[in-house]
């Protein structure tokens, strides 16, 4: 690992000559407020150096440069909601926050694009498009609190991916900030290019290690007139797992597909104090989503899923409302009632096996001695499951033991069905090892190459993804 040096007075004097002195923060009571993102284990935590808050590329860059000229590393933050350690600054140095860049600069309607800079929230991009009739397909259940930049870098899914794809299929193009401090457009406003490189595809899911993401230009669908929401009750896994391909097959096309097992439904019920949830002792929710633009093929698709869901052995087939839908957007806050440190887990595997991979997991959970048995929620139309592992009153030493030989485990059999260890939370710090241990050695190489390329001195992100 290499190493860097300390933020120094000098390095602070000309940062504030960019930013203000007002946007450079090293009060020790400040820096602890960025020590963390979404990581609750304390032994993972690093407090910052110091915080600057930029308001714009031009002061993005300008710190960049510093950061080279000081050998300062500089660790990315959005709105703070990764599950992997990607806002952490685990090589110390400066948190760079994007909250000041949070303007959304057009709404094109009759083209269908919006341009926004990084910090905007995603659930206002999202409201703003569906008030002038469009939808934006991004959604992570983050979207609350999440900012589009940090959905960029780290390719973020959500429950829309079903039907429309990934952060990344919904970019026409992004600014950005290089590790060496300059300004550069990537991609254009075209539904198909064969122009050389696809760069900003490239930058898109690399978490902030090639560039700092500044704005971007987003793509809008338009919005279907008729939606339903489906809740299929189960009460065995295996049911409610084996009638994902049916669905895909009947060629329904859904918006969504989503899974929680019961101990999501319980805990999720309970922390939104959704009293009476369907069947809440022991039901198993498939959450699935509709959108048409004909009442009349709503009308026959939902005749189509009641018929396929009580078919493959649904107890009971329901309207999914609103509060169905806060259980599912609550599933990571939710582990807070069960547990103060726990590990939540995005595996990745094809779409078609997706049930395997959930039987597989819950196999090898048995095995070990958690707490509580491995919680699964899943995105399952698109083949991202979610694991968490709890570690209660566990001591340090046998949750270590237990949750690397668990992984090793899981993360063998995902590839083994041509998987890969994120399909939506990135790698940040946590997977570092795990992505030196699986990921194919030649695969590797060529990342560490364009890392060295558009970042020689190692300067943005530092100890994340993988070892450069």
């Amino acid at each position: 690992m290499k190493e860097y040096n300390s933020v120094s007075e000098p390095f602070l004097a000309d940062v504030r000559a960019v930013v203000g002195d007002a946007n450079v923060f090293t009060e020790p009571e400040k820096l602890e407020q960025y020590k963390t993102d979404e990581e609750y284990d304390p032994r993972r935590f690093h407090v910052p150096e110091a915080v600057v808050r930029p308001a714009n590329a031009e002061e993005i860059a300008a710190v960049v440069k510093l950061c080279n000229k000081y050998n300062v590393p500089l660790t990315v933050r959005s709105g703070g909601t990764s599950l992997a350690d990607g806002a952490i600054a685990v090589c110390g140095g400066i948190v760079l926050l994007m909250e000041r860049l949070n303007k959304i600069i057009e709404m094109n309607t009759e083209a269908m694009y919006v341009i926004a800079e990084a910090g905007v929230r995603t659930v206002d991009i999202q409201k703003m498009a569906n008030e002038a009739g469009y939808l934006y397909a991004g959604d992570p259940c983050s979207a609350e609190s999440c900012l589009i930049g940090g959905n960029l870098a780290t390719n973020a899914g959500g429950s829309k991916a079903v039907r429309y794809g990934v952060t990344r299929n919904q970019v026409y193009s992004l600014e950005m900030v290089t590790p060496t401090g300059e300004i550069v457009e990537v991609g254009s406003r075209l539904k198909k290019c064969s122009t050389g490189y696809c760069m900003e595809q490239l930058v898109m899911g690399s978490e902030g290690t090639l560039g700092i993401i500044t704005k971007v230009t987003l793509k809008l669908q338009p919005m279907p007139p008729y939606r339903f929401d489906l809740l299929a009750v189960f009460d065995d896994p295996f049911k409610a797992l084996d009638v994902v391909p049916k669905i895909m097959q009947a060629g329904l096309n859904p918006t969504s597909m989503e899974y929680m097992d019961n101990s999501y439904v319980r805990a999720c019920a309970d922390y939104i104090e959704f009293k009476g949830a369907p069947h809440y002792e022991d039901g198993i929710y498939v959450i699935i989503t509709v959108e048409t633009f004909s009442e009349d093929e709503l009308d026959m698709k939902m005749e189509q899923l009641d018929e396929l869901c009580e078919a493959a052995g649904a107890v009971e087939v329901l309207e999914a409302d609103d509060r169905i839908w806060a259980m599912r957007r609550n599933c990571q806050e939710s582990i807070s009632l069960v547990s103060k440190v726990s590990l939540t887990d995005d595996v990745v595997v094809p779409v078609d096996r997706i049930a395997p991979t959930i039987k597989e997991i819950m196999h090898i959970g048995s095995k070990y001695p958690f707490p509580i048995p491995v919680k699964i929620n899943a995105h399952i139309g698109d083949g991202n499951l979610h694991i968490v592992l709890c570690k209660c009153d566990l001591d340090d030493a046998t949750w270590e033991k237990i949750v690397h030989d668990f992984h090793e485990e899981v993360y063998a059999y995902a590839y083994a069905q041509g998987g890969r260890l994120a399909g939506e939370h990135g790698i940040g710090a946590k997977k570092l090892a795990y992505m030196e241990e699986f990921t194919p050695a030649g695969e590797l190489e060529l990342m560490r190459r364009i890392k060295l390329a558009w970042d020689p001195n190692l300067i943005l992100n530092p100890g994340k993804v993988f070892n450069a």
